[in-house]
């Protein structure tokens, strides 16, 4: 006999009974996020100090040998090729970048009203990284010390999960290239051994990009909060601790930090005047979706319960449709044995 559409169902809807009675189990023993390495490093970005010069882009694209991306522009209507490196968003080609928010007349900094501000786009170095999670090769990886998460392009397949899983968009894949690969920041991490850093807070002229371990990240924007707004303050620039800084006024925060709580937080900090919705910044939960995705990975695949469950469905299935003929032994031939 053949299979029909309501034994097809009867069998699926036995096979998701015993994923999710695998799933609940593994669910009583979900993981928490993870957390955060002691000495993690990353960026601090304070839009209120960000004059939009852009001059981290450049140094970024220098620093991982990036090419230019030169974005068609429309002149008078008609479009022309353009001549210099004027990327729109991060891509294959461009790592970091700024972008700004502007209503009505655009007349004050760091005002959701008649106003405008920056934000920077860039990869925020996830706590608990979903990427990382959900790569088959380990392509992607988070180093165990510095935090920060890093691509081998030699380890890739290219099967793009982290672009899909990345609930930032950051990770982006180089289609237009005859070996393509993912692009993503990595903190300059092939500067460290030198004792240089990221190179957009290296050549941010007012410190709105910081470097520096996160702890001492998080201790500035408690100081800068701390402080009323419009009161003459020096910040860091470069890097924490380095010595250099900058003159200029506290700007008036939001309360949020953004990246202090999403997903189960970042190493990727940014202070704003104006709300980080206004600026495209994703509304996220404080629980890491990886945390989730691999509860209910390893709940399914327990014991190998439900993909030896779903086999043996697949068995039966097999035998029900099969002619009643092969199931019987074949009469002899005319004359013959048996």
């Amino acid at each position: 006999m053949t299979i029909d559409r309501r034994n097809f169902l009867k069998l699926a809807g036995r096979t998701a009974g015993v994923a999710a009675v695998a799933t609940t189990a593994g669910v009583a023993e979900a993981r928490p996020n993870k957390k955060m390495p002691e000495e993690a490093v990353g960026l601090l970005y304070d839009g209120t100090l960000c004059i939009g010069c852009r001059a981290c882009i450049p140094a970024c694209k220098e620093a991982n040998n990036m090419p230019p991306e030169l974005t068609p522009l429309k002149v008078n209507g008609e479009q022309v090729e353009a001549l210099w490196d004027a990327p729109l968003d991060i891509s294959g080609k461009t790592l970091n970048i700024i972008k700004a928010y502007r209503d009505g007349t655009g007349e004050h900094k760091d005002q959701a009203k008649d106003g405008f501000a920056y934000t920077k786009q860039s990869c925020f170095h996830c706590v608990d990284p979903s990427c990382v999670s959900c790569c088959p090769v380990s392509a992607m990886t988070k180093d165990p010390i510095n935090g920060i998460v890093s691509y081998s392009e030699d380890a890739c397949i290219g099967c793009r999960y982290c672009v899909a899983a990345c609930p930032f968009g950051v990770p982006r894949f180089t289609y237009d290239t005859p070996k393509p690969k993912i692009s993503k920041c990595q903190l300059c991490k092939h500067r460290l051994a030198d004792g240089k850093y990221s190179a957009c807070a290296e050549v941010c002229p007012t410190g709105a990009t910081v470097f520096g371990k996160v702890k001492d990240l998080k201790a500035e924007i408690e100081r800068r909060k701390s402080l009323a707004p419009g009161t003459t303050t020096t910040f860091p620039r470069g890097r924490i601790g380095g010595g250099d800084t900058y003159t200029g006024q506290v700007g008036k925060y939001v309360e949020r930090v953004y990246g202090e709580h999403e997903i189960g937080g970042t190493q990727v900090l940014h202070l704003s005047g104006v709300p980080f919705e206004l600026l495209d910044k994703p509304e996220l939960p404080d629980i890491a979706p990886a945390s989730t995705s691999e509860t209910i990975q390893h709940g399914i695949y327990y014991g190998l319960l439900a993909p030896a469950t779903f086999l043996g469905i697949l068995v039966a299935a097999a035998r029900r449709n099969m002619r009643p003929e092969d199931e019987k032994p074949k009469a002899p031939p005319e004359g013959g044995t048996p």
